[in-house]
């Protein structure tokens, strides 16, 4: 099957989207403030011989002329992490404060978790969840090298996340990046749609939606919980929302997504979701040079 062809109706330049899906992904890294300033990044990628250009709707990330960030001497000190483009929007979008306590709910391998105690300036608490106990070492070797203190690291299913060893009762914002069938991911992974199936979409959409009701239960009243996937299936993106909609205490809200973007979507082959999901913001590939993505954002008690 043709998986991305089912996303035809969506999509208004679906030739320029499938294009985009078949090139390389750029390589692109997050200048740390923990440890950094991107004037300090930008000289040692300079003092490296590594070609470079910021990307304009976010000050702190930089798109590299080599394909193996991960070896420079600025990404081993801690001075910048390599991250995808688009991957750096939902921390953004939670946008933390100091002093305030945020769940990641699927935190590892930790590039957005660490991103959130940065905007923080790792001067609040970042709950790192992750359920994978093998890519919790990795999670803990990023928060090492970048410099984060404010982090604690649970290996806990986030459906059920219990908040007893705390000693607080509701977290102020969470992100709920969750396990997708990362379809957006493909420039990056051409193999990621080798296992595809509606049968798959239809069990992880259980879990998202558990885990984003979880989020919201342990959200204070007037924070925020974001949501976001790597992937277009509307039944992991705008399925889940219309079901916690249902159910829960809370609100889609607008907010600035600064990337070229699409709103969400309210019918999909025959169902249709509440009209708030428009708020949502779906991006394909070829509209900004990145992957694909989804993210949305709730106010808890709306």
């Amino acid at each position: 099957m043709d998986v991305l062809s089912r996303y035809e109706p969506l999509i208004d330049d679906f030739g320029a989207f499938r294009a985009a899906c078949e090139r390389p992904l750029p390589s692109v890294v997050r200048v740390n403030g923990i440890k950094a300033t991107p004037e300090r990044a930008r000289t040692a990628l300079e003092e490296e011989g590594i070609d470079y250009e910021p990307c304009e709707w976010h000050p702190r990330l930089l798109r590299l002329d080599t394909d193996h960030p991960g070896r420079t001497w600025g990404a081993f000190h801690g001075w910048f992490h390599g991250q995808e483009e688009v991957s750096a929007l939902p921390a953004r979008v939670c946008d933390p404060e100091p002093g305030e306590r945020v769940w990641a709910a699927c935190a590892a391998p930790g590039g957005k978790a660490t991103q959130l105690a940065a905007r923080a300036d790792d001067a609040g608490l970042v709950v790192a969840n992750d359920r994978n106990l093998g890519r919790l070492s990795a999670l803990r070797f990023n928060a090492e090298r970048l410099g984060v203190t404010s982090m604690a690291v649970t290996n806990r299913d986030a459906r059920n996340y219990s908040l007893a060893p705390f000693d607080f009762d509701a977290f102020d914002r969470s992100l709920c990046d969750v396990p997708c069938s990362c379809e957006g991911t493909i420039r990056k992974n051409p193999d990621a749609l080798d296992q595809w199936s509606v049968g798959y979409l239809d069990e992880i959409a259980s879990t998202q939606e558990a885990i984003l009701r979880r989020a919201i239960q342990a959200t204070r009243s007037g924070g925020a919980v974001v949501y976001s996937t790597c992937t277009f299936a509307p039944e992991e993106n705008e399925a889940v929302l219309d079901g916690v909609l249902d159910s829960e205490n809370c609100r889609l809200v607008d907010f600035n997504c600064a990337l070229d973007s699409r709103p969400g979507i309210t019918e999909w082959e025959g169902e249709r979701f509440d009209p708030s999901v428009e708020r949502a913001k779906r991006i394909y590939p070829h509209l900004n040079d990145t992957g694909g993505f989804f993210c949305a954002k709730l106010e808890v008690g709306g």
